[in-house]
């Protein structure tokens, strides 16, 4: 039997939602797949070879669903290569991907500590955004006798989070954009040596379509990665023979598996879920509201969609073909009822 790369043993699950969100998540954490995404979002590493960062800079095994959020201060100390991080009561809400890396610099090296999340609703009712800028300062502020004790903030680490947007709206779609702190003289020329403001990034990763030619080398990877629209011979060659990600004989029929669980083919199979349930969904009022078109029975229409078909708000209206310049307010509507 040949024997599988962990990379194989990452993308075969079995049937159901939550085996492919595992699925998913660790094949995100391998080293190779980290070290493309690092290379691409993140200017340290942007002039070193993807698999120098894999193999020199990303310390220890990066953890998968372990890190709550919200933990207790009082906690392990973190030092050397060690991604411990224990607390005593466990939050509910847990990083998807946490690790430690080194970035590479002429003088002393600085330890990086990088969230990823792979985020499939973009509009979950709150700013993606938002919540990566929380994500950060509880990062930074965690550091608090594990990276330093007392006042000894020079020791602060630098923090990502970085966030792989898989269903993003039209207008966001194959970009990747980075927020980060930047000095801004208002009165004077004082200035700060840049390594000690610059503390913090979120990084916003929007996929898209995956034969789109106009995006960058990890935006292709990734789309074609979890795209339910490739098949597995194609995400096989893309992985080989583009990334040097090395794959066992049997992956075609791994990442058919994974194909086959993806949430993604849920999403992109909406338009012929809703020939089929169109007749069951709409015959509850949605024909009548979308017909009549009042803020009150396209709600109910956006409703009737999620409960009968089980879809997020976003994908409802989408498939309303509601403009997106109009979502924000039904999502409001939708909250207040």
């Amino acid at each position: 039997m040949v024997q599988e790369t962990s990379i194989a043993k990452g993308v075969r699950s079995t049937d159901g939602q939550a085996q492919y969100d595992a699925a998913c998540k660790r094949l995100l954490s391998e080293k190779i797949i980290l070290a493309n995404i690092m290379k691409s979002c993140l200017r340290e590493y942007q002039d070193c070879e993807v698999n120098e960062i894999a193999e020199k800079y990303i310390e220890g095994q990066p953890q998968i669903s372990e890190v709550p959020v919200e933990a207790d201060e009082s906690m392990a100390q973190i030092q050397g290569l060690s991604n411990e991080d224990t607390s005593l009561t466990e939050g509910k809400i847990f990083y998807d991907i946490r690790f430690f890396a080194t970035a590479p610099s002429s003088g002393e090296q600085i330890r990086l500590i990088i969230n990823l999340e792979a985020q499939n609703d973009f509009n979950p009712g709150y700013s993606l955004l938002k919540r990566g800028i929380y994500y950060c300062s509880r990062m930074i502020s965690r550091q608090k006798n594990t990276e330093f004790s007392d006042t000894d903030y020079d020791k602060l680490k630098k923090v990502y989070s970085i966030w792989i947007c898989m269903n993003p709206p039209k207008s966001k779609q194959n970009t990747i954009t980075r927020y980060h702190m930047i000095e801004e003289q208002l009165v004077g020329d004082n200035t700060e040596p840049v390594e000690n403001y610059d503390l913090l990034s979120v990084i916003l990763v929007c996929l898209g379509d995956p034969d789109s030619a106009a995006h960058s080398s990890v935006l292709r990877l990734l789309n074609i990665l979890l795209s339910s629209q490739v098949d597995a011979e194609q995400k096989k060659q893309v992985l080989q023979n583009d990334f040097a990600i090395p794959m066992s004989r049997e992956i075609d029929k791994e990442v058919a598996v994974m194909c086959n669980l993806s949430k993604g083919v849920k999403e992109l199979g909406i338009q012929e879920g809703i020939k089929i349930g169109m007749e069951r969904g709409m015959e509850r009022g949605m024909e009548r509201g979308m017909e009549q078109g009042t803020e009150k029975t396209m709600v109910a229409a956006i409703r009737n969609l999620m409960d009968t078909l089980n879809l997020t708000a976003e994908q409802s209206m989408a498939a309303l073909k509601i403009p997106d310049t109009q979502w924000e307010k039904y999502q409001n509507l939708i909250k207040k009822q």
